[in-house]
């Protein structure tokens, strides 16, 4: 399994590329912008993308999916209960002052335990709400790695003042679910530098009286 983190947008989501060598198929998560360097690494390795992926439905994460899945004819997975955040991404653009991009379709609706395959590697959708109400993880068993979208950050969480978002909800999300895995588990976060389970047991303040 080959892994390529490359940050996207004017935010610098990190969206990972998962490439599998023998079936030549990728996977797409958080494909925020930045669609022809993202095609330009597919086109590198020969990949063809099997699944686009998106963790939350807020702009930074998702406003190249439309483009991605026009050129590639992927599927897009997001979660239900972010359907109202894809539907107001022309207010999501003017709080970034840009552009509102063109509102992807989406194509499976994510849930807890849906698994997108890529080879012999699973990829375990995990529902963790809190920084928005259809906040997705992927768990990565075969390769001890988390991707956890803007739910858990080296040394923070993701915010909950937003539409949807709720601090209760985030925690109880990150104690429940993410805080049981392995402590060597690598956490790939929606922005910034990776971190793992353990270190973020250890030191981050947010999470101390959990």
């Amino acid at each position: 399994m080959i892994h390529e983190i490359l940050p996207v947008g004017p935010l610098q989501c990190n969206c990972s590329i998962f490439g599998d060598e023998g079936t030549q198929e990728a996977i797409v998560i958080d494909p925020g912008d930045n669609i022809e360097e993202i095609t330009a690494i597919l086109d590198r390795h020969g990949w063809k993308v099997k699944a686009i992926a998106v963790t939350h439905a807020h702009i930074d994460h998702i406003a190249g999916a439309h483009k991605l899945r026009a050129l590639t004819g992927a599927p897009v997975y997001l979660n239900e209960s972010d359907r109202p955040l894809l539907d107001m991404l022309d207010v999501q653009a003017a709080w970034l002052g840009m552009e509102p991009p063109p509102r992807t379709e989406v194509d499976v609706a994510a849930s807890d335990g849906t698994v997108l395959q890529l080879g012999p590697t699973e990829f375990q959708v995990m529902h963790t709400p809190g920084h928005t109400q259809g906040s997705l993880c992927l768990w990565i068993p075969s390769e001890d790695k988390l991707i956890a979208g803007d739910t858990l950050f080296r040394d923070s969480i993701g915010r909950t003042d937003l539409p949807g978002g709720n601090t209760r909800q985030i925690l109880s999300s990150i104690k429940t679910r993410l805080l049981h895995l392995p402590e060597h588990t690598i956490v790939i976060p929606g922005h910034g530098p990776n971190t793992t389970i353990g270190r973020e047991k250890e030191r981050n303040p947010f999470l101390q009286n959990l």
